[in-house]
C-alpha cells in the first residue's frame, strides 16, 4: 500500500518538477528522457572565441550568413559582390554607428550568439533588474548584459556555449543585433547583396535556405539544454518546420563532434540526426 501511495505521489509531483527543469522529457525516441548539462568548459567568452578559431574552425574558414572565406587572423575575404545597405535608409532599427564604423567590421569576422543573449540574459535578474555588485567606476549603476557576465555563474556558461556560437562578417553581426529570424512571405531584396539572398527587414530576419536548419537546431539545442530558456510557440513552429525542411549536413555534425569534444557535453539534438543519417565521427571510428 505504501508502495502505491509513493508512486501517485511521483506522478502527481512530475509536472512540477519538469517545470522546475528537474526533469525534462522530450517526444524524440532516439533523444534521451531526462535533462543534461549544458557547457561547464568555460566561462570567459576571450577564450571559447580562440579555442572556436583554432579547434573547432581550423580548417574550414567560412562565415555563416555570407559564406565569405575568413583567414586564420580573422581577416574577412568579401565575395566580390557583398555591399552594405544604406543604414540611413534601412526599414530595420539600427543603432548608433557610422558608416566608417561600419565599413571596418565588415573586415574582420565576429562570433555571433544565433540565439541572441538577450533572449536568454533577460531571464536573469541582473540582466533586467542589476544587482548592487554592479556599479562602473564612475559609481554608476548598470545592468543588462554587463552585470549578468559579471555576477552571474550559470549566464557566463550560457554566454560561452559553443553550440551557439558562429562566425560572420562583423558587419552583418551588428546589423542582424538581436532581431529573430522569420520566414518572409514576398520577396525582398537581400540585404548584403551577395550573401546567400539573407535579409534584414522590419527588424526580422531572414537568412539563406542552405542554413536555416542550422539555425533551427540551435534554437532548439539551448532551449533543450537550458530549462529557463523558452522558444515562442509562433517561432517554434518555424523552427521545427525548418528543421525537417532542411537536415543535417556533414559540416554541422563535424562541427558538433568537434565542439563536444572541446566543451565535454553532448549536443542532444544535433547527435541523433548525425547519427541517423551515418555523419557522426563516433560511428565512423568504431
Amino acid at each position: 500500500m505504501k508502495k502505491i501511495f509513493l508512486l501517485l505521489a511521483i506522478i502527481i509531483m512530475m509536472p512540477a518538477l519538469s517545470k522546475a527543469g528537474w526533469f525534462r522529457f522530450i517526444n524524440t525516441d532516439t533523444e534521451p528522457k531526462v535533462q543534461h548539462f549544458g557547457n561547464r568548459h568555460s566561462q570567459s567568452f576571450y577564450a571559447v572565441k580562440k579555442e572556436m578559431l583554432e579547434k573547432i574552425y581550423y580548417d574550414r574558414r567560412k562565415t555563416l550568413y555570407c559564406n565569405a572565406d575568413f583567414t586564420a587572423h580573422k581577416k574577412v575575404i568579401l565575395p566580390a559582390d557583398f555591399k552594405l545597405p544604406n543604414i540611413y535608409k534601412a526599414d530595420f532599427n539600427v543603432y548608433d554607428i557610422s558608416i566608417e564604423e561600419l565599413q571596418n567590421k565588415a573586415t574582420y569576422v565576429e562570433w555571433e550568439h544565433i540565439v541572441p543573449a538577450q533572449n536568454f540574459g533577460k531571464t536573469f535578474p541582473e540582466w533586467y533588474a542589476g544587482k548592487k555588485a554592479c556599479v562602473s567606476k564612475k559609481g554608476k549603476q548598470f545592468k543588462g548584459r554587463a552585470c549578468a557576465e559579471q555576477e552571474n555563474e550559470e549566464f557566463r556558461y550560457m554566454y560561452t556555449d559553443m553550440y551557439n556560437l558562429y562566425p560572420t562578417i562583423g558587419a552583418v553581426n551588428y546589423l542582424r543585433s538581436n532581431f529573430n529570424f522569420t520566414q518572409f512571405t514576398k520577396p525582398i531584396p537581400a540585404t548584403f547583396g551577395g550573401c546567400g539572398g539573407m535579409v534584414i527587414s522590419k527588424n526580422k530576419v531572414e537568412p539563406r535556405d542552405e542554413i536555416k536548419g542550422l539555425i533551427a537546431r540551435t534554437y532548439l539545442y539551448m532551449e533543450y539544454t537550458y530549462p529557463r530558456y523558452r522558444i515562442s510557440e509562433n517561432m517554434r513552429s518555424l523552427l521545427k518546420a525548418w528543421d525537417k525542411q532542411y537536415p543535417v549536413t556533414p559540416w554541422e555534425c563535424t562541427r558538433a563532434y568537434r565542439i563536444e569534444k572541446v566543451q565535454g557535453n553532448t549536443n542532444f539534438v544535433v547527435k541523433p540526426r548525425c547519427r541517423q543519417a551515418n555523419l557522426y565521427w563516433d560511428i565512423k571510428e568504431r
